[in-house]
């Protein structure tokens, strides 16, 4: 890396052409290196396989590597109070879960009062059907967003959004991720931005965090490998350090590993929580 240039490497790479050779790739070196992630979160569908066969056993080595955040992604047929119990246990909190459009849609007042049972603080939607995915269905999207965040706020809670790559392409002459942004009340909704597929867009997302300031409470933290696959945490080019350097203009408040399909999901998880411990910003 010492003996090439920076857009050499993008290019060798195949991320300068990707678009996303920004300020959220390779390392900014006049990094301040004051603050650290304290309290480092999981999103739960990193270990699912792990938890369907040992719910028990798979929180208490998570919080054995020194997780101390869980965001679920379903609850395996678990009460509210059985989900705290376990927490509890092991001496961990759930600030957040994903819960599908039309739970939100259909049942939202179950997903709330589960949520305030477990302590949870967001509900969040984490994605669209292919079939979805239309400039209607965006809107609708919107609706649900501010409809569900006032039931939310009257209970304590937040409704927010998750990213994928596909918001970020233009449909019928609107990027879907800015209506979600310009039409859901800031007071209502946040954004749970993911890192990795914002990256995989080939877009910046230090340009959304400046725009859309306070937005961000959540974020996905995962790396972008030059062949443009999935990766632990420092094994890929996404410089971290540079966007958690923005967390108090973004309003950043939880940083959750994920990795949607790891090979070993433990050394994923491992690997992950280590480079975030080193990290400065």
């Amino acid at each position: 890396m010492v003996n090439i240039s920076r857009r050499k490497f993008l290019n060798r790479s195949g991320l300068f052409t990707a678009g996303i050779a920004s300020s959220v790739l390779l390392p900014s070196f006049a990094c301040a290196q004051s603050r650290r992630v304290e309290n480092i979160g999981l999103q739960l569908y990193t270990l699912r396989k792990e938890l369907a066969e040992d719910f028990d056993g798979t929180l208490a080595r998570v919080a054995e590597l020194g997780y101390k955040e869980m965001e679920f992604a379903g609850y395996y047929g678990r009460s509210a109070a059985q989900i705290k119990a376990a927490l509890d246990a092991n001496g961990l909190v759930s600030p957040a879960a994903h819960i599908q459009w039309a739970a939100v849609r259909d049942n939202l007042q179950i997903e709330i009062e589960r949520a305030v049972g477990i302590g949870q603080d967001y509900i969040v939607i984490p994605y669209l059907q292919e079939n979805e995915r239309t400039l209607d269905h965006y809107k609708r999207l919107v609706d649900t967003l501010n409809g569900a965040g006032e039931a939310c706020r009257d209970a304590g809670l937040k409704i927010a959004y998750h990213n994928h790559d596909f918001e970020f392409a233009t449909v019928d002459g609107v990027v879907p991720y800015d209506l979600l942004l310009a039409q859901t009340d800031p007071a209502l909704v946040d954004m749970e931005l993911d890192l990795f597929w914002i990256a995989y867009a080939g877009v910046d997302p230090l340009r959304y965090v400046k725009e859309h300031s306070g937005r961000f409470s959540m974020l996905h933290v995962k790396d972008l490998s030059a062949d443009r696959k999935m990766a632990a945490v420092g094994e890929g080019s996404i410089d971290f350090e540079s966007i958690f350097a923005h967390t108090d203009t973004g309003g950043f408040k939880h940083y959750f590993v994920e990795h949607d399909n790891p090979v070993d999901a433990f050394e994923s998880v491992t690997t992950s929580i280590e480079s975030v411990r080193r990290m400065r910003f």
